[in-house]
């Protein structure tokens, strides 16, 4: 595997949101239960782009779901498991992050906003 090269075709300047990724560690209090706490992991440069807005009715009240594609450039270690935070706003990864092309140079990754 090879780091990220600057490519001139490769648009830079639309990586312009910062985003941090967040990882669930498992801690104990001191009564010994044990809570999730989310830890930093990594912070990108990623694009943004809204997949799908949807709203539906559940018991009674009305809940929006938004999912977004972001896109950063290639790293590894990012999983299904963890949050992306984007100006204090908390998406849920719902899908593996793909290689785009298999080319090691972009993740894509889908998630939902919780709301």
């Amino acid at each position: 595997m090879q780091p990220f090269k600057y490519n001139p075709n490769f648009n830079s300047g639309s990586f312009r949101h910062r985003i941090t990724f967040l990882k669930p560690e498992t801690i104990e209090d001191e009564l010994g239960q044990k809570e999730t706490e989310w830890v930093e992991y990594k912070k990108a440069w990623a694009m943004i782009k809204t997949v799908k807005g949807s709203e539906y009715i559940s018991s009674g009240s009305e809940q929006a779901t938004i999912i977004s594609r972001f896109i950063i450039h290639y790293t590894e270690g990012i999983t299904v498991i963890m949050r992306i935070d984007f100006n204090g706003r908390i998406f849920d990864i719902i899908e593996p992050p793909i290689n785009d092309d298999e080319a090691n140079k972009t993740l894509t990754i889908l998630a939902k906003e919780r709301v």
